[in-house]
């Protein structure tokens, strides 16, 4: 038998998939109800125009029991053109079908016009004699064409609408499949480093899991969100910097400048920390002692970020080894997502020295303390 847990996991799925489905259909139902009022108040307003221009071109509007029969007519024609013959043939490529049963289909309005409607109620004039096709064409086929364009529109705009919700999508699976990358990124450097401490014994083990600790909290909890204030994003780089301080020891010297950061500047989280990181893995791999990191992160008045993260390395190292990692192709896709044509990377290496320029413009969100005024 299924314990509890898998029968209430069972029941929670079937019941998401029921409220997606009637979702779903709610939003069918509301697009269909608003489509019915676009097509009704468009259908008032050309048979508005069509009987003053018809009928009465100079005078007030006058209403005719023979005007609305002839509109039906046209606008059954649009019904077949706009509902039938569009979606099942224009919109599948088939042009020849779809132009071919259209003019089949103004034949039969032309037929019923002329043999039907006319001489029930213009039997003596309109109803006497057939003017030509080409006269009843000219009739036909504008009010029908603006119908049935309008339609086209209505099918166009809604079909953008669900490419731009789909490309939405689309690239916020792509941010989140990107940012999913960078905790094990993360922990697969940091535990090797772990590793290497506790077969030493070393007394700052301890402390060095409990700044992993507080980095993951805020990695998984803290940064879900698009965008997170720049205040607490430096401090979670300040706290990773310190993490990996531990682990150089007295082997170098690390700096970290930031003047005080206003508190509503937002950026997009765990972009800077790659460069961070990179420029330990690089320094580390390449020398045991006299490293040299310096971070450098500023904001002007207008919101645009300035982050510099310089290191050095010994030429032993291969010279395109933190350009393999995953972390870098990583944060260069997540900046052309994220910031297009608002940012700029620049990346300048030497035999000993690798620096990395990134500017950017920050988003700026009111401070909390100016609700209250």
């Amino acid at each position: 038998m299924k314990s509890a847990v898998e029968l209430f996991s069972f029941d929670e799925l079937r019941c998401n998939g029921y409220l997606r489905t009637m979702v779903q259909k709610v939003k069918m139902a509301f697009l269909s109800s608003r489509e019915f009022f676009f097509q009704l108040v468009l259908h008032s307003l050309v048979f508005t125009f069509y009987a003053l221009d018809s009928e009465h071109p100079y005078t007030e509007f006058h209403l005719e029991a023979h005007q609305i029969i002839f509109f039906l007519n046209y606008a059954l024609a649009n019904a077949v053109i706009s509902y039938g013959l569009l979606p099942q043939f224009f919109y599948r490529k088939k042009y020849a079908h779809f132009f071919a049963y259209t003019l089949l289909t103004l034949a039969v309005v032309i037929l019923i016009e002329e043999l039907l409607i006319e001489k029930i109620y213009f039997p003596d004039s309109r109803g006497a004699s057939f003017p030509g096709v080409l006269f009843s064409l000219a009739q036909v086929l504008p009010i029908i064409a603006i119908l049935s364009g309008f339609k086209f529109a209505w099918d166009a705009l809604t079909k953008q609408r669900q490419v731009d919700e789909l490309k939405a999508i689309i690239k916020e699976s792509e941010l989140e499949f990107l940012k999913s990358q960078i905790n094990p990124h993360f922990l697969f450097n940091n535990l090797n480093n772990l590793y290497a401490y506790a077969i030493e014994n070393s007394p700052k083990t301890p402390t060095i899991i409990l700044e992993l600790s507080s980095v993951l909290r805020y990695m998984l909890y803290e940064c879900r969100e698009k965008s997170v204030p720049l205040s607490k994003e430096i401090e979670h780089l300040r706290n990773f910097t310190q993490l990996y301080e531990l682990q150089i020891e007295q082997r170098g010297v690390i700096r970290f400048n930031t003047p005080p950061i206003p508190s509503y500047f937002r950026i997009a989280p765990l972009i800077l920390i790659v460069f961070i990181e990179n420029a330990f893995k690089h320094s580390q791999a390449s020398q045991s002692s006299d490293i040299l990191i310096d971070i450098d992160i500023r904001v002007s008045e207008e919101g645009t970020l300035a982050f510099i993260c310089k290191n050095n390395f010994h030429s032993v190292a291969p010279a395109n080894h933190t350009s393999k990692g995953i972390g870098l192709e990583n944060v260069k896709k997540r900046l052309q997502l994220l910031y297009p044509n608002a940012h700029q990377l620049k990346i300048q290496q030497t035999d000993n020295h690798y620096e990395v320029y990134l500017s950017m413009q920050l988003q700026k969100s009111v401070p909390h303390e100016l609700y209250h005024h």
